[in-house]
């Protein structure tokens, strides 16, 4: 990833906050912390999400979206902003985002993306490939290959994109595949000519949180139980009788599944609530090892969301 590093002097360009890390490592606390400090020094600060579970209007609860309360008076955008019936892909949250971020600054405040989607933070900042509508006869084609075939295809089609992609992953492997096939370049080849990314107009001020991993799956375990409490299985419920098309992302966030499956009968609340832990745990692991391995070496880190905000965000709080 080729993001942006934190600005060593006070730069020019409009300053952007951003907090990252894996679900249930308080970076939400952390982002509301951050703008009241910095309108306690007479700069407005508006919180961004960033989370592709929080775009959502129907997960409210599943997602972890922060309450009024929670809020603590300071603006929040982009928290519940799309129908559960419309995918919000990278590319669409990055468009709408750079609006909201441009606007926020063009009146001298000081946005605060917060979330643990490390796509749409890539997407924003670096951009997205040029990649033209895939033909659908290969599309049909590949997508219509078992995944043995279509990886063997692809370690010959595209090698690079077959050593970095697992022997599992079907649907990157079918997507790199079908975009070699219809455009004659590899995704590699693609992404060296990413456009529209914002990094080069902003001053960013970023930090990931990386909290201990048992005291993370601690808190994973614990805030999915304390959904159940506060409205998941109503939510679900309401989920279910929109009778979207399962296939949507809404439809497959953590929670969804296996609050339905315990609804239906088909499993035990014991059941439910294990599978729905560890449904967290794991996304929460994949979460640690990205911002772990994707992000620059420069960005720093922090375990705590209690963290000193002068230590990360000085230049913001002058």
């Amino acid at each position: 990833m080729s993001m942006p590093e934190t600005p060593k002097e006070p730069s020019e360009k409009p300053p952007l906050a951003l907090i990252a890390g894996p679900t249930a490592s308080g970076k939400s606390h952390l982002a509301v912390r951050l703008a009241q400090a910095v309108e306690a020094g007479g700069t407005k600060g508006v919180v961004i999400n960033c989370d592709s579970a929080q775009v959502y209007a129907d997960l409210s609860v599943l997602s972890a979206r922060p309450s009024e309360e929670e809020m603590g008076g300071i603006e929040h955008r982009l928290f519940g902003s799309w129908d559960g019936a419309t995918a919000c892909s990278a590319a669409d949250w990055a468009a709408v985002a750079k609006d909201d971020i441009a606007d926020v600054q063009s009146s001298g405040g000081v946005p605060i993306l917060v979330g643990g989607t490390g796509l749409y933070m890539r997407t924003l900042l670096d951009g997205i490939a040029p990649i033209p509508e895939i033909d659908p006869v290969i599309r049909e084609q590949v997508r219509a290959l078992d995944q043995v075939a279509a990886r063997n295809a692809l370690e010959v089609e595209d090698p690079d994109a077959a050593s970095r992609l697992a022997p599992a992953d079907t649907s990157r492997t079918c997507r790199a595949l079908e975009v070699v096939r219809s455009t004659g370049k590899t995704m590699t080849e693609w992404h060296s000519e990413m456009a529209g990314g914002i990094k080069d107009n902003v001053a960013l001020y970023p930090l990931i949180l990386r909290p201990d991993r048992t005291e993370l799956q601690a808190r994973c375990d614990a805030r999915f139980e304390a959904m159940l409490e506060n409205g998941a299985v109503e939510e679900v419920q309401a989920l279910a009788a929109r009778n979207l098309d399962p296939a949507l992302p809404v439809m497959r966030a953590i929670g969804v599944r296996e609050i339905a499956s315990w609804l239906a009968n088909d499993i035990t609340r014991e059941a439910m609530v294990e599978a729905g832990q560890l449904s967290t745990r794991q996304y929460a692991k994949r979460q640690y090892t990205w911002f772990r391995n994707q992000p620059p070496e420069t960005w720093p880190t922090d375990e705590s969301h209690n963290c000193a905000l002068d230590n990360y965000f000085e230049g913001l709080l002058q």
